[in-house]
């Protein structure tokens, strides 16, 4: 061999990475107790689980009767105790106390509460003229926007594969755009699926700036950063959020309105009451199980399961609600999904590198 000339590297088989990442992955098991992935598994079966039946029973309010919007956004907050429920004994068995209320943690809890509530309530009137599939679909560009929004306000890194993802994304929400004919339900006017469409970009839009708000809220303002405190910002958040749409509900009359629209809902009353029970837990098990698969694995896990929740929207809507799945939309749907793997890969490139 020639001097100055690098040896070349040996070359790894396919099975020989299989073999290794094997043993990287039982390795890693071994590194933690039991109980932890029990946790993990419950946690990740939490979120695909819990998520999309809450988007189903969204639309399946609005199928069968209901038509407030102010009923659907106070639903997804109406369950913020069972957080606190689970917040209160973590402090007494572990001895935590609760994070002190300074003026501006306060103001920062208040304006992330409002701007939840009327994030909720853009997305209650997209599932009011969308199906849920679509709506799903077009919801997932709220990652485009976290990642503006993160790399705007709270200076996280962007590298290549992360921006080509936020490129396919928009992509494939283009595709949907222009497919709009193809799944608008008969009762649905042109005017009112397009601004459904746009009702969800903008929610999708506001959901990025409140995810990058609140990791600003961690990084000036909350010292520790662990599942306890993200509990506590949690249930202060939606509280709000509910007073905000509380206030809205008496303001518009529509708890009132509850009443009539239980008498006219298919299924009867029991139904009607079900389906908001039923969407106020989910909504709520959703978030809890997103909280804790962030701090018992990595934002690389949860948007590995926010990227497969997508897909399980869409099929289970097209199963149970007979959405319309047109060729275009599932090339969206693949389009989507191919973008989300993108930006892991980015996400996991930046975690790893020493320099970030």
């Amino acid at each position: 061999m020639e001097e100055g000339l690098p040896e070349a590297e040996p070359s790894v088989s396919l099975w020989d990475r299989i073999a290794n990442s094997k043993t990287m992955a039982w390795e890693a098991y071994k590194r933690k107790p039991t109980s932890h992935w029990i946790l993990l598994a419950l946690s990740s079966a939490a979120m695909l689980v819990a998520f999309p039946a809450s988007s189903l029973l969204s639309r399946v309010y609005f199928d069968n009767g209901g038509t407030s919007k102010w009923v659907i956004s106070w639903v997804a907050v109406a369950g913020w105790p069972l957080t606190a429920l689970i917040l209160l004994p973590t402090c007494f068995f572990l001895k935590t106390y609760p994070t002190p209320l300074d003026l501006k943690l306060t103001l920062s809890y208040i304006v992330l509460g409002f701007l939840s509530a009327a994030d909720n309530l853009l997305y209650a009137y997209a599932y009011a003229y969308l199906p849920a599939s679509t709506a799903a679909l077009i919801a997932s560009s709220s990652l485009v926007f976290s990642a503006l929004f993160g790399y705007a306000i709270v200076n996280n890194k962007l590298n290549a594969s992360m921006i080509n993802s936020l490129v396919i994304i928009t992509a494939a929400m283009t595709i949907i755009a222009l497919d709009s004919n193809s799944d608008r339900y008969s009762y649905v006017t042109n005017k009112q699926y397009i601004m459904g469409f746009f009702w969800d970009i903008l929610g999708s839009a506001l959901h990025g700036l409140i995810f990058a708000l609140s990791e600003l809220v961690f990084v000036k303002l909350l010292s520790r950063r662990s599942f306890h405190v993200v509990l506590e910002q949690q249930v202060m958040v939606s509280l709000f959020a509910f007073v905000f749409t509380t206030i809205g509900m008496v303001v518009t009359k529509d708890f009132q309105g509850m009443k009539a629209e239980a008498k006219t809902f298919k299924g009867g009353a029991s139904a009607y009451y079900q389906v908001l029970i039923w969407g106020a837990v989910t909504f709520q098990l959703g978030i809890l199980g997103g909280t804790a698969v962030l701090f018992l694995a990595s934002t690389v896990m949860a948007g590995v399961l926010n990227a497969v929740r997508v897909p399980i929207t869409g099929i289970a809507a097209v199963i149970l609600l007979h959405d319309p799945m047109s060729s275009f939309k599932i090339l969206s749907l693949i389009i989507t999904f191919w973008g989300f793997a993108c930006y892991i890969y980015g996400s996991s490139s930046v975690s790893k590198d020493p320099h970030s």
